[in-house]
């Protein structure tokens, strides 16, 4: 990871948070109560609020056995998971209530909790604030492996409604079962593309199992993934936030709801995901991105990491001629497929496809457009659209940007450059027909 890619302190602050965030953004970020009326009224999903409470005399008036048996006690103003109660169930003696840390609680400790929340002790400033009652979210089945006692959560962070870069965190014993990463939480990266987990960090240092397994934490897979970007894209809209993090829980019934915003999200993102958040700030600050839908096809297009070549790769290095047959998936219809001859050409860095085949399939969509680009050729300079193009090649899917070029007498409708060549050999001697036999008789020795 250069250390040019890398976002800073500073720069978080001055060239995003404070320059790209309407107040009204970061008023709502700031405000767990404000986020909540915003979402419903848009109807994004979020934890339903059982009850707000206001002042002291309102506590000491309130019904705590009319909640459901699980909730969670929040300051509407908290910090990094400060201040925040969840109650998994009822004591069985009948005598008050058990957290996810396993602690008895009783009406009197939940009246001083709640007393100390309204008197600023967990907001910003120590300012006074608000109490949230609040559905409790389990932890759904795919992360009850990995996760000690509280519920992980997804923080997308989103720019020009884009999700740039994302990581999960697991509450560990270490952090009192709290997905916060300065306490001892797990971040794991995420690649973009497929929604698997890359590498993982606690207290800022590599590590490749669950602390005390050896439980790996690469190579999940998240459940929900594409809702959980769209919903990170959308909500970030709603609330006026052109970059932050977007921090969402699955629920076990009703899957992916947005629990927080955070308009100047943690940098520890970048470790967990070792990339540089700068560098993909950069390159889409200026895109023309039209809802969250065009925002996730940038993101899948440009943003799937090393782990994605390798999930796509995984039956090895392959060898292709100088011309291959490769599908390309039409845009009309999720079925729509086509074969073409394609050449193979590691003199050129980035894949092209002709404007009239491109048309054909759909692929100049305006929602599949990535941005347009100004090149020189012999007929002077022209603007030239790309887009997101995905094929198979070899029996390897590919998703890349790829160039549409408007020259009409081209051999060969696309060209497939050096950048989604890896993992592939090229043998210029073989013909398509010599590498189709061979592909065909390795599959049956295979199957025998």
């Amino acid at each position: 990871m250069k250390a040019s890619s890398i976002l800073g302190l500073n720069a978080r602050a001055t060239e995003y948070s404070y320059r790209y965030n309407t107040k009204r953004g970061k008023g709502i970020a700031a405000s767990k109560s404000l986020m909540a009326r915003v979402l419903k009224k848009e109807g994004i999903p979020t934890p339903k609020i059982y009850k707000k409470i206001t002042s002291p005399e309102s506590i000491l008036k309130f019904d705590w056995n009319s909640l459901p048996d699980s909730f969670a006690v929040k300051p509407s103003r908290g910090l990094g998971g400060r201040g925040i109660i969840v109650i998994k169930r009822r004591a069985r003696d009948g005598n008050g209530w058990v957290t996810t840390t396993r602690e008895r609680v009783t009406i009197e400790d939940l009246n001083l909790h709640a007393l100390d929340i309204l008197e600023g002790a967990y907001s910003l400033s120590n300012a006074r604030d608000i109490i949230l009652i609040q559905e409790y979210v389990g932890r759904h089945k795919a992360f009850k492996k990995y996760a000690y006692r509280g519920t992980p959560d997804i923080r997308v962070i989103v720019f020009n409604k884009i999700p740039v870069m994302a990581m999960v965190r697991f509450p560990t014993k270490d952090s009192g079962g709290r997905s916060n990463l300065h306490q001892g939480a797990i971040g794991v990266g995420v690649d973009i593309a497929t929604g698997i987990t890359t590498k993982a960090i606690q207290y800022s240092k590599y590590i490749d199992f669950k602390p005390g397994t050896k439980r790996k934490l690469n190579g999940i897979k998240i459940p929900h993934w594409n809702r959980i970007l769209t919903l990170a894209v959308e909500g970030a809209e709603v609330a006026g936030l052109m970059y932050g993090g977007v921090d969402i829980m699955i629920h076990p019934e009703d899957g992916p709801v947005i629990i927080e915003f955070n308009y100047q999200p943690g940098l520890q993102i970048q470790l967990a995901n070792m990339a540089g958040l700068r560098k993909r700030l950069d390159r889409v600050e200026d895109l023309k991105v039209i809802d969250a839908e065009h925002g996730l096809t940038i993101a899948k297009t440009i943003f799937a990491g090393p782990f994605s070549r390798r999930v796509r790769q995984e039956g090895g290095i392959k060898t292709i001629s100088a011309l291959e047959e490769i599908t390309i998936k039409g845009a009309h219809q999720k079925k729509e497929r086509k074969k073409v001859i394609a050449k193979i050409d590691t003199g050129a860095w980035r894949t092209s496809i002709s404007q009239s085949l491109a048309e054909e399939l759909g692929l100049l969509n305006e929602r599949n457009v990535l941005w347009t680009k100004t090149v020189r050729s012999s007929l002077g300079k022209q603007r030239r659209p790309v887009i997101s193009l995905t094929f198979w090649l070899a029996g390897t899917k590919v998703t890349t940007p790829a160039s549409v070029a408007k020259r009409m007498a081209l051999k060969y409708p696309v060209i497939v450059g050096r950048k989604n060549l890896k993992g592939f050999l090229v043998n210029p001697h073989l013909k398509v027909k010599d590498v189709k036999e061979a592909r065909i008789k390795s599959q049956k020795d295979k199957e025998k």
